[in-house]
C-alpha cells in the first residue's frame, strides 16, 4: 500500500466508522510503534510520525536526557525489559538498542543547550518497514479503532438518554426486540412495550431510551414504550405550545395500554392548557392516541391548590368534595356518593390510583355515611 492508498483507506474509515481524523492516526501510530519494536528487535523508545497529507510513515527512537548514568547495573534496573547477548568473548553485554536514556554531558556533543528531561530524536525508519509493520499493527489499529467507535456511539447516545427517538424494528428472541437505531440496536423488552400493540419487523417505531449503559461489548441502550417518558415527550412532539414553555407539563401517571392521566397548566391566562393539548377539532390529541394503541388519555388542568388540583385528577368524577388532611404528608379524603363515587374509583380503582400518582398526595375516597368516622361534616371548611 502506498502513501496515497493510506490516506484514502484512514479516510474511509473516518466517514464509515463516524470516529474523528486524529483518533485513528494516533492509533495508527501507536500500533506501528508497537510493530517496530516487535519486528526490528529494538529496546529503544521509539515515536512514530504519520503525515496527515501525504501519509508517510517516519519511525524516530528517543532518547532521554539525564544528569548521569551511575552503572550498567543501575541501567538494567532501569529497563525491565532490557535484553542481553552473548559477546564474541562470551561475556553477557547490554543491547546498545535498549538503551533509553542519554547522560547530559553526551547529549550536548548531539545538542548545544540541551537540558536534562529533553529528549534527543534520531529517524530509524527501516526501508521494509511499511509492509512489516502494515501487517503486524493492523489488529492493534483495529481494536483502537472499535474502541473509538464505541466512546463516539456512547456519547452520541448518551446524550439522549430520556429521549424520543425512531428506530427500525429489525430482529427478536423470546425476551426482547432489537431496534435498529442507525450507528447501534437498542433492546426493546418485550415487557416494555404498550399492552395489546404488536410489533412487525421493518417497520420504523417511536421508542423512548430509558437507560444508556457503557458496557465491555459497547453501549448498550434500553428502550421503552410504555414508559411514562414516552407519553411526555410524544406531547412534546405534537403540542408546539409544550415545547416553547408556554404550556407546562406539571407530571404524568401512566398505566400502559390503558389509561394515562397528564396534568398542564400555563401561566399566560390567555392560553388554554387543555385545550392547546387537545388541539383543534382534536387532531393533536388523535395522532397521540394512534401512537399509543388507543391507550387513553385524561387531560388534567394542575392547579396550585391541592384540594383543586385533586378534585381535577378525579375527573370524570363530578360533585365531589376534597379535604387535606395532612398537607405535610401529603394525605387527602374525598367525599363521594352515587355515580360519582365509583366514577372517582374508577375500575379496578384506576381513576384514584392515576389521581393519587398525578398529585403526589394519597387519595382516601369515602361515602358521606364513612365521613362521620373522621368527624368531618360536608358543611366543613376547606369543603370543594
Amino acid at each position: 500500500m502506498d502513501s496515497a492508498e493510506f490516506i484514502r483507506a484512514v479516510d474511509h474509515i473516518v466517514a464509515e466508522k463516524n470516529i474523528s481524523r486524529d483518533t485513528v492516526f494516533e492509533a495508527m501510530e501507536l500500533a506501528l510503534a508497537t510493530a517496530y519494536k516487535k519486528n526490528f528487535d529494538s529496546l529503544t523508545n521509539v515515536r512514530v510520525d504519520i503525515n496527515r497529507k501525504t501519509g508517510e510513515i517516519k519511525v524516530f527512537s528517543v532518547l532521554t536526557v539525564v544528569d548521569k548514568i551511575e552503572d550498567d547495573e543501575d541501567l538494567e534496573l532501569e529497563l525491565e525489559s532490557v535484553e542481553e547477548i552473548e559477546g564474541e568473548d562470551d561475556e553477557k553485554k547490554v543491547d546498545p538498542k535498549s538503551i533509553v536514556k542519554i547522560t547530559l554531558e553526551e547529549a550536548k556533543k548531539i545538542v548545544p543547550g540541551i537540558e536534562v528531561g529533553e529528549t534527543i530524536e534520531e529517524e530509524v525508519t527501516p526501508k521494509d518497514f511499511g509492509r512489516v509493520a502494515a501487517s503486524t499493527a493492523k489488529q492493534v489499529v483495529m481494536q483502537k479503532i472499535r474502541e473509538a467507535e464505541r466512546e463516539s456511539i456512547m456519547d452520541e447516545f448518551e446524550g439522549k438518554q430520556d429521549e424520543l427517538v425512531v428506530g427500525m424494528a429489525s430482529r427478536e428472541d423470546a425476551l426482547n426486540y432489537y431496534i435498529d437505531l442507525g450507528r447501534t440496536h437498542g433492546i426493546l423488552p418485550k415487557k416494555e412495550i404498550i399492552p395489546g400493540e404488536t410489533i412487525v419487523m421493518g417497520n420504523s417505531l417511536k421508542v423512548y431510551i430509558t437507560k444508556v449503559e457503557n458496557t465491555p461489548k459497547g453501549p448498550k441502550v434500553l428502550l421503552s414504550r410504555s414508559h411514562y417518558g414516552f407519553v411526555k415527550r410524544l406531547l412534546e412532539l405534537e403540542i408546539p405550545e409544550l415545547h416553547d414553555g408556554h404550556v407546562v407539563l406539571y407530571s404524568i401517571a401512566r398505566e400502559a395500554g390503558n389509561r394515562s392521566k397528564v396534568a398542564v397548566y400555563s401561566e399566560n391566562k390567555k392560553i388554554d392548557a387543555v385545550g392547546s393539548c387537545i388541539g383543534e377539532r382534536g387532531e393533536r390529541i388523535e395522532r397521540i392516541l394512534k401512537e399509543l394503541n388507543g391507550e387513553k388519555i385524561d387531560l388534567i388542568e394542575y392547579n396550585k391548590d391541592p384540594a383543586v388540583f385533586i378534585k381535577n385528577a378525579l375527573s370524570p368524577a363530578r360533585d365531589i368534595s376534597v379535604f387535606i388532611t395532612d398537607e405535610k404528608r401529603k394525605e387527602a379524603i374525598v367525599m363521594a356518593e352515587g355515580e360519582n363515587l365509583s366514577l372517582a374509583i374508577g375500575k379496578k380503582g384506576q381513576n384514584v390510583r392515576l389521581a393519587t400518582k398525578l398529585t403526589h398526595y394519597n387519595i382516601n375516597i369515602k361515602t358521606p355515611e364513612e365521613m362521620e368516622d373522621y368527624g368531618i361534616s360536608i358543611k366543613t371548611e376547606g369543603n370543594e
